[in-house]
């Protein structure tokens, strides 16, 4: 059956509806065409990238990054997204998930690439004029040019609206002089053309300005000492009455800080598939590391503690790779049946990707995190060997940190996911309050119980996961009653119910691709995925229980506090696993296939 926007999902419901496993889609579904450019996107990293690594982080070469980028554009990588009116090859959202989640593999590079064909393109694709997109996108889809975007200023960084970067008409009406600092711009360096963001007078919001470098009145500090990423280019840029002809404004005056936000809704999504290939990368270093690697005369990935790191390493990247996936095809649907309604394309691909801009911060979080925790493991499974610069750990430890700060920190994307959650629900957009009542009144009703079939595949994780929703509904529910406005002013309440919607997103997605995977090959095949999933439902559970007593004690006292506690302990009961167990044989089968191998 077709989807349409009527009866698909919308962005937050998960919380209030459940979702069937033949709804969602899962990595086994990409077509033949998909899985045939992944690989191609997977050579040029093997033969273009990795081989040249060391040399790509010293930036001694000024021009070996520009080429390769030059050569991903040769190849298609860089138009995935772009249509072929504009030489690109206008594929699908999902299918410029799957290049991300790929070329999240190839170290400094990533960055590179995400600039450029993310916050550097997408801008002209979705809001230039037709002679814009004309002029610039054809240039940009085949690498001929290299783009960046300049939003971030020395002191307007979370809160872009407050940049100060000043754009003044010349007299004779012909052009803008821009002028201001902008900092953390990758690609800054070599870039041919600018996405840069700044206020014409007094203007309340930005407005956007399409920049090519030979207008002239453009300087830079030298490369930013960085952390990690060292491979990238991240300038400080100065506009110095940089003149920008008028018809170089992108979209209407003061819709830049529109524009910024629903790209990086976009960002954030595809940084949430971008971490997933370097996670793969380094659970398979480590499994390598680890079978080679000898202590008291037996291999080290013969050890329990080993094993449950090399295990919990996967879980977590099964979990991630589940919620992508799952969200990326959610918004290529929901792009479909808006195009369907006769909404025009690109309008259609930027309120598709509105609809789960929640779900884009969940995936943002979810990933960084996940590449964080399986990076750091990594380090430790080659014990001293991972701090050696010799060995492949310690850039994939320095890399990976970024990806929690940009595209919005982790902070900010938690409290906007749930900010935007209540406004929702106050416009009746998100029918969260009626539920959240139900369960209000359950805290006071004889607790009913329910038997549940342990014989059919999931149904007592499903039980699970459902109190776990009502865990969310009865504190967010609650909250939202006794702050009222106020809510947005206590951050931390705001994140504990950040966290708890995060962990109910990414243990549904996981249960629901594994439930979907199992009735394509059964449940012997999947054994191992079923065990991701029991794992981190476990892990899930504890989470939340734990972020629940944490913003129950916040707002709530006496009587009433004690009601939520007994109400959170019921909702989090679940019986003991043996995640010990359950570890070691996910272990055991990746040491046998030597890889990660449930990207499937």
């Amino acid at each position: 059956m077709e989807t349409t926007k009527k009866d698909s999902i919308n962005g937050g419901e998960f919380l209030v509806r459940d979702t069937a496993a033949k709804d969602i889609f899962i990595p086994a579904e990409f077509s033949e065409e998909q899985r045939m450019m992944a690989q191609a996107c997977q050579d040029f990293i093997d033969t273009e990238i990795l081989p040249h690594i060391e040399e790509i982080d010293s930036m001694k070469n000024p021009d070996l990054v520009p080429g390769i980028l030059k050569k991903a554009g040769e190849l298609g990588l860089l138009g995935i997204s772009v249509p072929e009116s504009y030489q690109g090859l206008g594929m699908s959202f999902n299918t410029s998930m799957l290049i991300a989640d790929i070329i999240g593999a190839a170290g400094s590079f990533s960055t590179t690439y995400g600039a450029h064909t993310g916050i550097g393109t997408l801008p002209i694709l979705f809001y230039g004029t037709e002679e814009q997109k004309q002029k610039y996108l054809p240039k940009l889809a085949t690498g001929e040019w290299a783009a960046c975007y300049c939003l971030t200023e020395p002191d307007a960084g979370s809160d872009a609206n407050s940049g100060k970067t000043k754009a003044t008409l010349t007299a004779d009406g012909q052009h803008y002089l821009l002028n201001g600092q902008k900092m953390w711009i990758s690609n800054g360096g070599f870039a041919d053309l600018f996405i840069v963001f700044a206020k014409i007078e007094d203007d309340k919001n930005l407005t956007a300005f399409i920049v090519e470098k030979d207008f002239g009145g453009i300087t830079m500090n030298e490369e930013e000492k960085k952390m990690g990423i060292k491979g990238s280019s991240t300038r400080q840029v100065f506009f110095n009455d940089c003149k920008v002809p008028v018809e170089n404004m992108l979209s209407d005056r003061q819709n830049g800080f529109k524009i910024a936000v629903n790209i990086l809704n976009i960002g954030r999504v595809k940084l949430g598939a971008g971490v997933l290939g370097g996670c793969r990368q380094v659970i398979k270093n480590a499994l390598t590391y680890s079978s080679e690697r000898k202590q008291f005369g037996v291999s080290i990935n013969t050890f329990g503690a080993i094993k449950s790191k090399l295990a919990e390493m996967a879980i977590k990247t099964y979990v991630s790779e589940s919620l992508c996936y799952r969200l990326g095809q959610d918004i290529e649907d929901r792009i479909d049946a808006l195009i369907g309604d006769g909404m025009e394309v690109n309008q259609a691909k930027l309120k598709g990707v509105e609809q789960f801009a929640m779900e884009c911060a969940i995936a943002k979080i979810h990933g960084s995190e996940v590449l964080d925790y399986v990076v750091d493991e990594g380090v430790q499974v080659y014990g001293g060997m991972g701090y050696s610069a010799d060995a492949p750990m310690e850039r994939a430890y320095r890399d990976a940190r970024i990806s929690r700060i940009y595209e919005g920190t982790n902070e900010i994307n938690r409290m906007l996911m749930v900010g935007m959650l209540l406004k929702r629900a106050m416009k009746g957009e998100v029918n969260l309050f009626e539920p959240a009542m139900a369960v209000a009144d359950e805290l006071t009703s004889v607790p009913s119980f329910e038997m549940v079939d342990t014989s059919v595949l999931f149904a007592a994780e499903k039980d699970v996961l459902k109190k776990l929703k009502k865990v969310f509904l009865m504190i967010g529910g609650k909250a939202a009653m006794v702050l009222q406005a106020k809510i947005e002013e206590e951050q931390e309440i705001m994140m504990n119910l950040a966290d708890i919607m995060i962990e109910i997103y990414a243990v549904e997605s996981a249960l629901l691709r594994t439930e979907k995977r199992v009735g394509i090959q059964g449940e012997t095949a999947c054994k191992q995925q079923i065990a991701m999933v029991q794992v981190y439902l476990s892990e899930a559970v504890d989470k939340i229980n734990a972020a629940g007593k944490e913003a129950i004690a916040a707002f709530t006292s006496g009587d009433e506090q004690k009601v939520m506690l007994m109400g959170l302990k019921r909702f989090t009961k679940m019986d003991p696993v043996n995640t010990k167990e359950l570890r070691r044989q996910i272990a055991d089968d990746m040491m046998g296939k030597g890889k990660y191998p449930y990207f499937e």
